[in-house]
């Protein structure tokens, strides 16, 4: 049998075309990415040549800001006795705005004056100002021109302020509490100082990104604040200033910050733009219209900055004393303090934020004593500028703060936590996309964030000193002669030639070749041809970026771990500190405030009287006390349960403001504190006779209490406790102690 031979079969013939196609598809890419990039580099340079026209048209502005909503201007500051460049600004709510709520409290947004122009708070719709109008908020702006009147000193602006807080006060006589002040960076401490000093004008305070204790930190991280001793103090901020006229050039603030983060300055931010040309222009220009406004202060306002707080760091231990001789003390603060920081913030990062809080209290005994109440909340990564710009984090945190500030001006007085989580499922139409709860903490949770050692403390003590000895030899050996010869035609040149503010000079339509440039990027966007995503060339060019940042990154630590090393080595050592003075101290380097003898006489004759009047009251305070007893057993509550509690209170609201239910809530639970078992038993006697209102009273406490969906052992055996009182009708009165 002849076996059968199979031929293989042929394999398709590949055409000689498609083999041309795959030799030359290198060349294609090279091509296409040197096409690409040509094109990418003219459009660089024209959104280049924008950003100077319109940092030309932004500084030439009168009075230039960033604010993405229309105002009024109401009080400027250069017409006060002690004139200012500071105004006060009612904000226009938007078309799309809900009407403004008559009996809401005033939102007041302060902007910081550390560098920038102002109008960071309201930059985009989504933002702290925009959140406020959302809610239905009368919404104020204080803000500044770019030059200080001549004179002006610090003191100065916290009277204007003032005098601004005063006509928001006086414009809304039907408010329900006084304003809600927000101050962002700077501004945060210089709030905080009015409010020591005026505490009559405040409702809840919101400090954001704030720095207000300056020496505290973690070893290895964010070591901003040993910067200032390795350059021997604010001596060179008073050269500085006297090179300048008498004025500090606000772009030394701008290069400090830019300093910090030198990957994202000299490669991550320009190579965004020439990455993504085509479609981040208007982002880029919109954010550059503010990094670029830079504004001036005054070589005095400067120089008090740096003295009391960056080296002195005597904000939080109570020892700045105001011109009329008030002690600038936090503690005198009556109104609740909301302190938002970011553990991904290098210029705050949350010690620095919340540090004052152990720097001034001995634990929350302490913050009770004084009739504070202190909240704060971390967030997880945004960075500094993120806490104010961030649309996510504005619809979030301060969407959150802002529905909720009648909560946290009834929060009774101590430490709280404001979580924050997604809508639970089931919840209530007063319950938006997310839920706080404000979680009772102690000192040692702040601890936990990071704090200083002693001996840290010691170090920065050093540095201080040190800079108090080179600043009076700086103003007894040099400065005048550097005033003598500084020129303000000088001056002004220095500002000019400032790195800073120089690129924004260089390129814009009053350069040599600009109209060739504009019109050869317009050719090119009518031709504009990107490279595929995949081409080899483009994904080398991705790398090699990600390499220029890492290496520049590495570069930031080995920087940042130099300085930090060198600090300690040089003002932790023994010796230094003893040719200072500071060895033979036995007291710690930032020691607490003294305590006050009539404040404590206060406190004593204050529990004296409400141990006395625990059996008081009526009805209200009987289901006040109640609600405060249950809600003890888990140390927090959440918006739910304030929003129930607003509910009934809106039956009888012509009869109790927001003003007088807070001070009864806060009776209530200093005399729970004070002697919870005769507090809590007295709480029979205090009730009608009437079963039935009795009954309805208890269903009230339940609604309330039950209102967060919070179930604990503990809890419904207060509520057992309670339903016994209430139920009972021959409940005598409360023993004596």
């Amino acid at each position: 049998m002849l076996e059968r031979h199979t031929q293989p079969e042929t394999p398709p013939a590949v055409p000689l075309q498609s083999l041309w196609q795959v030799a030359l598809r290198p060349l294609q890419d090279a091509v296409d990415y040197a096409w690409d990039g040509a094109q990418r580099t003219v459009l660089f340079w024209d959104v280049m040549r924008r950003r100077g026209n319109q940092y030309r048209d932004h500084t030439s502005q009168d009075a230039p800001h960033v604010l993405h909503f229309a105002g009024e201007v109401l009080i400027d500051g250069r017409t006060l006795t002690r004139p200012v460049n500071y105004g006060l600004v009612r904000i226009d709510p938007p078309a799309d705005a809900p009407p403004t709520d008559r009996r809401a409290r005033p939102v007041v947004v302060v902007d910081p004056r550390a560098g920038h122009g102002p109008g960071i708070a309201g930059f985009k719709a989504d933002s702290e100002i925009g959140m406020a109008l959302k809610a239905g908020h009368p919404c104020y702006f204080i803000g500044f021109l770019p030059n200080p009147v001549p004179g002006q000193t610090i003191e100065d602006v916290t009277a204007a302020e003032a005098v601004f807080l005063e006509a928001v006060i006086a414009r809304h006589p039907e408010a329900e509490g006084k304003p809600f002040v927000i101050g962002n960076c700077q501004a945060g401490w210089a709030v905080l100082m009015l409010a020591a000093l005026r505490p009559e004008l405040f409702g809840p305070i919101l400090v954001a990104g704030s720095p207000l204790s300056y020496w505290a930190g973690v070893h290895g991280r964010n070591p901003m604040r040993c910067s200032g001793g390795l350059l021997g103090g604010s001596a060179l901020t008073a050269l500085t200033g006297d090179l300048g006229g008498g004025v500090f050039d606000g772009a030394w603030l701008v290069q400090n910050f830019e300093n910090m983060n030198p990957a994202n300055t000299l490669w991550s931010k320009p190579y965004g733009l020439y990455a993504r040309v085509d479609s981040e222009e208007a982002r880029y220009l919109e954010f550059e219209r503010w990094w670029g406004g830079h504004v001036l202060l005054n070589a005095e306002e400067m120089q008090w900055i740096v003295d009391n707080l960056f080296v002195g760091n005597r904000l939080s231990t109570a020892r700045i004393v105001a011109g009329s001789g008030e002690v600038v003390d936090l503690r005198s603060i009556r109104s609740p303090i909301v302190c938002f920081c970011s553990d991904g913030d290098n210029i705050t990062p949350p010690q620095q934020a919340l540090g004052w809080i152990l720097d001034l209290y001995a634990d929350v005994r302490d913050i009770r004593a004084h009739g504070q109440t202190i909240v704060y909340s971390v967030h997880a990564n945004a960075g500094h500028l993120g806490i104010f710009v961030s649309a996510a984090v504005a619809r979030k945190e301060y969407a959150e703060f802002v529905q909720n500030i009648d909560f946290i001006d009834c929060l009774p007085p101590g430490l709280y936590e404001a979580v924050i989580r997604p809508r639970p499922d089931g919840a209530g139409p007063e319950v938006g996309d997310h839920l706080v709860s404000f979680e009772e903490r102690t000192l040692d949770d702040i601890r936990a964030l990071g704090c200083n050692s002693p001996e840290d403390d010691r170090a920065f003590a050093a540095a201080a000193r040190l800079s108090e000895i080179n600043l009076g030899l700086y103003r007894t050996v040099l400065q005048p002669w550097v005033r003598l010869m500084t020129l303000e035609p000088l001056a002004a040149a220095t500002r000019a030639l400032h790195p800073s503010r120089l690129p924004y000079e260089m390129l814009s339509d009053r350069t040599p070749g600009a109209a060739m440039l504009a019109s050869i990027a317009g050719t090119v966007r009518e031709r504009r041809r990107p490279c595929a995503s995949d081409n080899p060339f483009l994904v080398a060019q991705e790398r090699l970026s990600d390499l220029m940042e890492t290496l520049l990154n590495t570069w930031r630590d080995r920087r940042d771990r130099t300085v930090e090393e060198m600090f300690f080595a040089i003002y932790g050592s023994h010796l230094t500190q003893t040719v200072l003075g500071l060895r033979g101290a036995a007291e710690s380097a930032t020691r607490r405030p003294c305590i006050d003898p009539t404040h404590e006489r206060y406190v004593r004759d204050r529990i004296d009287d409400l141990r006395r009047r625990i059996a008081d009251g009526g009805l209200r305070e009987a289901v006040t006390r109640a609600v405060l007893y249950a809600l003890g057993a888990t140390a927090s509550a959440d918006e739910r349960t304030f929003a129930m509690i607003q509910r009934l209170r809106a039956q009888d609201r012509e009869k109790q403001t927001l003003d007088i239910f807070k001070e009864m809530l806060r009776e209530q639970f200093f005399q729970l504190l004070i002697d919870e078992e005769r507090a809590v038993d007295a709480i029979g006697a205090m009730l009608p006779s009437d079963p039935a209102t009795r009954n309805a009273a208890f269903g009230t406490v339940r609604q309330v209490v039950d209102a967060d969906e919070c179930d604990s052992p503990e809890r419904r055996q207060r509520l057992a406790r309670l339903e016994v009182l209430f139920r009972s009708h021959r409940n005598g009165p409360a023993k004596a102690a």
